[in-house]
Parts: structure tokens; C-alpha cells; sequence
């Protein structure tokens, strides 16, 4: 397996090498809907274990003609970037130009734009076409695809998951932040598109599975450094944090060596504990 980029620090691709071996950096041929594109190599060929089917198989190394067809295709999706903004001043219409894709089979240019509703921009695709001489479609889509499309940097340092290697946008609520005891700041918990950040879905199954199994905080647990209570969780760690009885001293236990609220053992075993001393 093989993974390529169209645009340098863009979503990555995912190839069947096939009968070749490129190196990182080499140009290599991908097939599409519209035929073969060029694509940058970013990581070359490595064995998986894991039985993937279903990928598309690289077409080969791209030749002279490949990346003269496909410097031509970007000068002319340049070209209409900036002819569309042009024209979206002079219709003074409320919408930004996100990307433009140009198909050569079809000789098509797809323009994919924002705006904060639905925009008439019937004119608008007119004179582009008559501008640009061919036919020309306009696709309005949201801040989600507006942020895959753009990349950028994500709150972490780290490329926007969406630009990379998402391909379906789950959805993510602010129950999942609570969760996480993440603070519910739409500064803190949003992404560069403004909405929840993706990473938020990553980690709570995680949070979900270790709330079931430690007990909440407030309650009386014996550790092994003694009894106490729970006073916090550490959720990456699997650890509870418990206020020893003896010394109010802070001491982070693991989950499994944490016994259960003892509120709850009594309940179940009180009775039946107490029925056998009056028995004895």
C-alpha cells in the first residue's frame, strides 16, 4: 500500500503499488472518475498485514506529457479561481470561493464556494462560462468541506484531521466534551471550521467504558494505600484519584486494584453478612 497527495500537506490517498516501487517525492499516475491525475508520492510502498481490498492501483509514473497536462490543468484552475472572485465583486454576491477543480475529460470547471445562504448565482455561472469558455458548475457547501478544502492547522500543532485522512464527518455533540471534562467553550471545543472540533469523537469511547467500570467521585473505595475517597478520574492514565482517610494525602490508584463504593458492597452483602454473625 501506497498513499499520495494532490496538493502538498493535502488529504492523503491511498494506492495499490501495483507493479511499481516510487519513492517519496515521485509523481505518480491516479486513477479517477475523470482519468488518470497526477499525485505527489508520500509514502512510498509498504507491506501491511492487514488484508485491504478494494484500492485503486497506481497507473504508473507520471512522464513529460503527464506533468505538462497537469501544470496546464492548475494554470487554468488559477485562472478561473481568480476570474470567479472577479465576477462575485461585480455581481456583488455574499459568497467566498473555496476551490476550483477543472476537469480535462470534460473540459468542466467545478467551482465549490461558502456563503451564509442560498445564493442566486444563475448570472453568475453565465458569464464565467462565456469568460472562461466552457461549461461551468457551482457547488455551495458547508464550513466543514470549506475547512477540508482550505487544510490548515489544527488547536494541536498538527494538520486538520479533515484535510488528511477523514473521509466521512461523524457526528460530534457537546455531550462528548462534557464527557471528556473538557471546559464547554466554543473557543476551546471548536475546530477551524467553527464547528465541534472531529478529535472530540476520537477518545470518548474510551471515557464512556471507564465511567462504567470506576466508581464516581464522592464515593468511599479502599486502595491499596488505604481507605479514602474518590476525588477525580484520569481517564488516559486508567487511574482514580483517592483522598486517603488517614492523611487527606492525594494518591492515584489504578481503576482494577480500586475496590467498589462501599455504600454499594453494604447494600448488596450487609444483610446477608449480618444474618451469618447472628447465626454464628
Amino acid at each position: 500500500m501506497m498513499a499520495v497527495s494532490f496538493e502538498r500537506y493535502g488529504r492523503l490517498y491511498y494506492l495499490d503499488p501495483g507493479a511499481y516501487s516510487p519513492k517519496i517525492g515521485d509523481k505518480v499516475l491516479v486513477p479517477t472518475d475523470s482519468g488518470p491525475e497526477v499525485a505527489e508520492c508520500v509514502w512510498a510502498p509498504q507491506w501491511v498485514s492487514e488484508d485491504i481490498g478494494g484500492l485503486p492501483v497506481c497507473q504508473g509514473l507520471a512522464g513529460p506529457d503527464d506533468l505538462g497536462r497537469d501544470e496546464e490543468n492548475r494554470r487554468r484552475r488559477a485562472e478561473a479561481r481568480l476570474t470567479a472572485r472577479r465576477l462575485i465583486r461585480e455581481h456583488k454576491l455574499p459568497m467566498k470561493i473555496t476551490a476550483v477543480d477543472y476537469l480535462s475529460a470534460d473540459n468542466t470547471f467545478l467551482v465549490y464556494f461558502s456563503a451564509p445562504h442560498r445564493v442566486d448565482f444563475r448570472a453568475l455561472v453565465r458569464d464565467l462560462g462565456a469568460r472562461l469558455r466552457t461549461r461551468v458548475e457551482l457547488r455551495q457547501i458547508g464550513p466543514r468541506d470549506e475547512a477540508r478544502l482550505q487544510g490548515g492547522i489544527g488547536p494541536c500543532g498538527r494538520d486538520l484531521c479533515c484535510a488528511t485522512f477523514l473521509k466521512d464527518f461523524e457526528p460530534v455533540s457537546v455531550r462528548m466534551a462534557k464527557d471528556q471534562d473538557l471546559p464547554v467553550n466554543p473557543l476551546r471545543i471548536a475546530g477551524a471550521c467553527g464547528r465541534l472540533m472531529c478529535c472530540l469523537k476520537y477518545e470518548h469511547p474510551l471515557y464512556q467504558d471507564f465511567r462504567k467500570e470506576a466508581p464516581p467521585v464522592g464515593a468511599a473505595v479502599t486502595s491499596p494505600a488505604g481507605p479514602g475517597t474518590v476525588v477525580g478520574h484520569n481517564v488516559p492514565s486508567d487511574t482514580v484519584v483517592v483522598k486517603l482517610a488517614a492523611d487527606g494525602r492525594p494518591c492515584a490508584c489504578p481503576k482494577a486494584s480500586v475496590c467498589g463504593s462501599r455504600q454499594a458492597y453494604e447494600a448488596m452483602h450487609g444483610r446477608r453478612g449480618k444474618a451469618a454473625r447472628e447465626t454464628e
